[in-house]
């Protein structure tokens, strides 16, 4: 006889456990910069994505899902002018060039990011947002694999906060905070 997998219900919304739910604490944050989230699809429904509550607070965004065998990527939206990739290395874009327009995001795992790159070819000839690494102070729930590791909805802000100032950015500072503060409250994400 198999154990018996309890499996607590996720909110439709968050994804989040039901008991740590932040649909409630989601803020609308406007941006000038369109996000562009291109999630891998392994990430899609992992409990501790945070790319999705990215995409549920930032009015000018949307969440596209790459590696599903039954879908296609529409690259045409990576290619549109004033599209640079947010990415911890390769080379950036002058300092002198104008802001983007648009900031296409990966949402994936360093591994997942690092093969999506390789296979799209319009994320290999755009400008990057290369951010500097976080404080060793930074709120987390994992160590990071990678230097300048740090979850989704932390480097979204974080851009946003380069590219818009602080003030556009503190309200996504807040909600990861509050995710982390949360889910160690509880002792777990599960």
């Amino acid at each position: 006889m198999s154990p018996r997998v309890f499996l607590r219900p996720r909110c439709d919304r968050c994804n989040l456990p039901q008991h740590l739910c932040l649909c409630a604490e989601l803020p609308r944050v406007e941006t000038r910069t369109r996000i562009l989230l291109l999630q891998h699809v392994v990430e899609t429904w992992k409990k501790s994505n945070t790319g999705r509550l990215a995409a549920l607070a930032l009015a000018n965004s949307q969440l596209l899902t790459y590696g599903a065998q039954d879908e296609s990527l529409d690259t045409a939206l990576l290619s549109e002018p004033g599209t640079w990739l947010l990415y911890p290395d390769g080379p950036t874009s002058p300092s002198d060039a104008p802001a983007p327009k648009q900031l296409v995001v990966l949402d994936a795992s360093w591994s997942q990011a690092r093969r999506m790159t390789q296979r799209i070819p319009a994320l290999r000839t755009i400008p990057r947002l290369v951010l500097p690494p976080p404080s060793p102070g930074m709120l987390r729930l994992r160590e990071p694999t990678h230097p300048s590791g740090m979850s989704t909805l932390d480097a979204i802000a974080r851009a946003v906060a380069m590219l818009e100032g602080p003030e556009a950015a503190a309200p996504l500072e807040r909600l990861a905070a509050l995710r982390v503060q949360r889910i160690a409250d509880c002792g777990t994400l599960m």
